[in-house]
């Protein structure tokens, strides 16, 4: 079985990803880890991400920097929402995301582009969503919980700029597939939505047999 969860940054879709996997035994995938790696490659490169050559260079990265903490840097999101945009790191870095997902008994994907690109054969598809205002609520308090001084004004501006390069870009936009379950979960907390997505998850079991 394979599951697909997209949907924008800070929406939750890795925490609803993850959570998936463990209830269905399922390996799990952070595909936007892939292009944090990217991004930090290019940075400690001394490279500049909004370059396609230099980004394409830093999709060599050694598997060992995907356990690196700094991928999980806010810092670190921009520069992945920046080298995403390249078709030539896209393309680099589609083949992992390909093998993952066609592992014997499947596996669980989250990302942007998972249920349009890498997996549209996917048993179950998720678009996990959320309004800019609360996704950069959550994301100012995890910040500020870290002791980053930051102003949710700052925060806020950050969203709607990758929202932008994320739906904007001209290879593999952020989209929700047209069979995919819109969880918005604006209103709900992560056991309320969690719960709607194993439910949808089940029913599209049962319809495949």
């Amino acid at each position: 079985m394979i599951i697909a969860v997209d949907g924008p940054t800070a929406s939750g879709k890795g925490t609803v990803a993850r959570a998936i996997a463990a209830h269905f035994g399922l390996p799990v995938l952070d595909t936007g880890l892939l292009y944090r790696a990217v991004g930090y490659q290019t940075q400690l490169n001394h490279g500049d991400p909004d370059d396609a050559a230099d980004a394409l260079a830093a999709c060599d990265f050694p598997d060992a920097l995907l356990d690196d903490p700094a991928l999980r840097y806010e810092s670190t999101g921009g520069l992945a929402s920046r080298v995403s945009v390249h078709p030539a790191v896209r393309k680099a870095l589609l083949q992992r995301q390909l093998d993952f997902a066609g592992q014997p008994g499947g596996a669980v994907l989250d990302g942007r582009d998972i249920g349009t690109v890498i997996a549209p054969h996917a048993d179950a598809k998720l678009f996990v969503t959320a309004s800019p205002e609360e996704r950069a609520r959550r994301r100012h308090g995890e910040m500020v919980g870290r002791g980053v001084t930051v102003s949710f004004e700052a925060v806020l501006a950050d969203v709607h700029a990758r929202d932008a390069r994320d739906t904007g870009r001209a290879d593999a936009p952020l989209m929700r597939a047209p069979d995919a379950m819109l969880l918005d979960n604006t209103d709900m907390d992560r056991d309320a939505a969690l719960a709607a997505a194993i439910a949808f998850i089940e029913e599209r079991r049962k319809a495949r047999g």
